[in-house]
């Protein structure tokens, strides 16, 4: 059986539609479970919905329907949103589920088994928009003397019976793992971050509410439902089966890609649950960057949030995938808008690798019967090419993906595309048609290994376009993987197969900006 990896998401609290952000960190995360499969491990992907707590119930009072209603509803807009950036998740988790409920149910009585929940009242300020509690000293003045929490948003002096988690017991813990651990939380500026706040002292965490009755029971307390964030962060023990016997082979999570606004949760709060309830500690915390709107953060007083179903209908999936993973350097903020996109993805795949494997291909169809070159007569500068693309292909870009940085994985690819143009237009295989057809073979033989290989590598980038290439070229499924890149007898297997290259469509039509002109 292969290595189990396990990665996930953030699960998306769903009080609204989805935007970019959401797209953004589920494309990513995607991008490297893909990766992590064509490597050959054995990769569970989780995402979902996180549907409780006081915000949901608010918003669902205003609507005029109940929690439930909403919950259901506006789930349905987050898988639909992944189902159409194939987003290849094996379980889409809803915080609803029985199996969820009992999971919840499990850690907190394990926390409390350990003796670190206790009953008392709670006193402070809240943020319904955050739902987190903040200190005084965290707090900011806002305009008419409103106070607000770090990230801006309102809160409110809360009174009520609540159970308390001894998160004060985990200080010196959590440091110690972080210290032990250094990949525990990246990137380091977040890692940094986190270290700063415990450093500055914990204080026990309000782990209950009584004022509203949407959220997971607490066992034993009626009347009681849990912080919300007890109940979501414990959607990853549930997608590894907790507490079952065997979650342990999923369990610890190998990757949680999370935004940079949450990373207190999951780096400070959840690996201090899991501690108090003796379970292992996930592997890493990502905090990934915003994603700005022309430089801009996105807020709806603005009117720059961009809905991503309508980038994607406007571009293409894998466009938009190509854009937001090429562009923006994982774990810092990006910028983007439709001028951007049209301009990133026509340099490098219109024009560059859409426009070589197009040529090429439409060459071999034309002059070589569709059968797929090989022999001919060879000179250096073929394995000279070949060794510049398979170390790109198995060695930069798998090495960067492997070290989250699929921009800089991305780079290297290109490397690797523009050198074959660079190619092309020195050996113009054209011209050796009539002059040398024997050296025009084996640079067409060439060419033909170079894309295959480079439309294998970018598949957890662009997997649909990728999947059509190689399914052009008749790249058999089961020679799709990185470790197929280094069986060096494949492309001859496929010359002697009889396959015959059918005259090809383009794979990377050029994109044009709106008729109106842009967003």
């Amino acid at each position: 059986m292969s290595e189990p990896y396990y990665i996930t998401t953030a699960i998306s609290y769903p009080n609204g539609r989805p935007h970019i952000g959401h797209a953004y960190e589920a494309i990513a995360t995607d991008a490297i479970a893909r990766f992590h499969r064509m490597m050959g491990r054995d990769v569970f992907f989780q995402t979902g919905t996180d549907e409780h707590g006081l915000k949901m119930a608010q918003t669902a009072r205003d609507r005029g329907i109940t929690p439930a209603e909403l919950a259901e509803e506006m789930s349905g807009y987050f898988r639909d949103m992944d189902d159409a950036l194939n987003i290849s998740y094996d379980r889409f988790i809803r915080t609803t589920e029985a199996d969820h409920h009992r999971a919840s149910q499990a850690i907190w009585q394990a926390m409390a088994d350990n003796g670190d929940i206790y009953a008392g009242r709670y006193e402070g300020w809240y943020s319904v928009r955050d739902e987190a509690f903040y200190d005084e000293k965290e707090l900011v003045d806002g305009e008419g003397g409103q106070k607000l929490s770090p990230q801006g948003t309102p809160v409110e002096w809360t009174v009520e019976e609540s159970w308390f988690f001894r998160l004060s017991r985990y200080q010196q813990p959590l440091l110690d793992h972080y210290r032990d651990h250094p990949d525990f939380i990246r990137p380091e500026s977040r890692r940094n971050e986190v270290m700063r706040f415990v450093e500055g002292g914990l204080s026990d965490l309000s782990v209950s509410r009584t004022s509203f009755d949407w959220g997971v029971k607490v066992p034993g307390a009626d009347g009681h439902v849990m912080y919300v964030w007890v109940d979501a962060l414990t959607n990853y023990l549930t997608g590894a089966g907790y507490p079952d016997a065997g979650y342990g082979r999923r369990w610890p999570a190998d990757l949680h890609v999370i935004g940079k606004d949450i990373v207190r949760f999951h780096a400070v709060y959840w690996p201090a649950f899991l501690m108090s309830a003796r379970l292992a500690l996930p592997k890493c915390v990502f905090g990934h960057g915003f994603l700005l709107h022309r430089g801009e953060k996105m807020s709806k007083s603005l009117g720059n949030v961009v809905d991503p179903m309508a980038l994607a209908e406007a571009f293409g999936v894998d466009q938009l995938r190509y854009f937001l993973l090429r562009e923006v350097s994982f774990g810092q903020d990006g910028s983007y808008g439709e001028e951007a996109i049209v301009t990133r993805v026509n340099a490098d795949l219109s024009n560059s690798f859409g426009n070589l494997a197009q040529r090429i291909l439409s060459f071999i169809a034309k002059n070589c019967d569709g059968a797929v070159p090989v022999g001919g007569r060879a000179e250096p500068a073929d394995q000279a090419l070949l060794d510049a693309v398979a170390a790109a292909t198995r060695e930069e870009l798998p090495a960067a993906f492997a070290d989250l940085a699929p921009s800089v994985g991305i780079e290297a690819w290109m490397r690797a595309v523009f050198a074959c143009n660079q190619y092309v237009d020195s050996q113009a295989p054209w011209a050796l048609r009539k002059t040398d057809p024997e050296r025009m073979t084996a640079v067409l033989a060439t060419l033909y290994r170079a894309i295959g290989d480079l439309a294998v590598a970018i598949q957890p980038v662009i997997p649909a376009s990728a999947a059509t290439l190689l399914d052009m070229m008749g790249i058999p499924v089961a020679e799709r993987s990185y470790a197929a890149l280094a069986d060096d007898g494949r492309h001859a297997r496929l010359a002697a197969s009889g396959f015959r290259l059918a005259t090809p469509t383009p794979v990377f039509p050029r994109l044009e900006l709106p008729a109106e002109g842009g967003d």
